[in-house]
């Protein structure tokens, strides 16, 4: 008989003592109950949730369209910046077969990628082609243009292209080098421009999600005055009433992603065709790809954290003013 009252005893302490994976069930179970309860509350006012929902939608997928078009814009800039040239036109004394000679010296350069020698009829055939002054250029009794070497660099930066162009300026037979980079600047300048802007533009809607959010949640917890000050009476902690105001400002956030990501989903799918149209014009495969799982994810993700710093800061402000009378 005492082993058996030693062993319930042992029995009855390792129940009631700690057990790490029950309080981990515990404290899960707790969080998904107030995770559907702040759900089924949203559920049951669908007219306020759908409309601070769609605020919060619009809020997101303003800064992730921009987003999308600088990125798209910048790939487009790499295209043209991929296909760089730098043209040679040569004295008007040089002949084809010299010129030929030039490039195909100037081609076994390590820095040159290639290089194509255009003759003089070649340059004024092409010229003909282009300019429409056919008719002037029968009236002139020899071929104003010289013969151009068109150079494609091995490497395609600012500062490459840049050293190659100041190493065949001195060449006896080149007159003049024409690389036209400026606009290309200009260009990639004004994509920085835009960027930054998006990213300020960002920061300013990500703080009006977090106001919308938080007076969402202040005035939920004006409505649930009673209930709250009946919850410490009966000596729930901060942390337990926090919880399901907390999982609403982030079903706010998650919801309201969602809403961006439709959003997006629509527009791109009306500018797929324009934007098919102009991607052959530049030669490119695409402008708009589409809505990536790494932006959704993002524009998801955002949403809920915003959402729920939003709710976080205001249950923190206005909780520690309800106290039972």
């Amino acid at each position: 008989m005492p082993e058996r009252q030693r062993s319930g005893r042992r029995r009855s302490a390792a129940r009631g003592g700690f057990h790490p994976l029950r309080s981990l069930r515990t404290w899960g179970l707790r969080h998904a109950q107030a995770a559907l309860s702040s759900l089924g509350r949203l559920a049951r006012a669908p007219a306020p949730s759908l409309l601070t929902i769609a605020v919060i939608g619009i809020a997101l997928a303003l800064p992730a369209a921009l987003h999308l078009l600088v990125r798209n814009a910048a790939h487009l800039g790499q295209g043209w910046e991929g296909a760089t040239q730098v043209s040679l036109f040569l004295e008007r004394n040089v002949t084809d077969d010299a010129a030929r000679t030039l490039a195909r010296a100037l081609a076994r350069r390590s820095d040159v990628a290639s290089a194509r020698a255009i003759s003089r009829e070649q340059a004024l055939a092409q010229f003909r082609r282009q300019s429409g002054f056919s008719q002037a250029l029968d009236v002139l009794n020899e071929n104003p243009l010289p013969a151009v070497i068109v150079i494609h660099p091995a490497s395609t930066s600012a500062a490459a292209v840049e050293h190659l162009v100041r190493q065949l300026r001195p060449i006896p037979e080149i007159d003049r080098v024409q690389m036209d980079r400026q606009w290309l600047r200009r260009y990639f300048a004004i994509v920085h421009l835009v960027e930054r802007g998006v990213t300020v533009l960002s920061v300013l809607l990500g703080i009006a999600v977090i106001i919308v959010v938080g007076n969402t949640i202040r005035l939920d917890i004006q409505n649930r005055r009673q209930e709250i000050e009946v919850q410490k009476l009966i000596g729930a902690t901060d942390a337990f009433i926090r919880r399901p105001f907390l999982y609403t400002g982030l079903w706010y956030g998650a919801l309201g992603g969602i809403a961006a990501c439709a959003l997006l989903g629509i527009g791109l799918l009306a500018l797929r065709g324009p934007a098919s149209q102009l991607a052959v014009l530049y030669h490119s495969q695409s402008l708009m790809p589409g809505l990536d799982p790494g932006t959704a994810g993002s524009v998801i993700a955002g949403g809920a954290l915003l959402a729920w710093g939003g709710s976080f800061l205001a249950v923190g402000r206005h909780l520690r003013r309800i106290e039972p009378a």
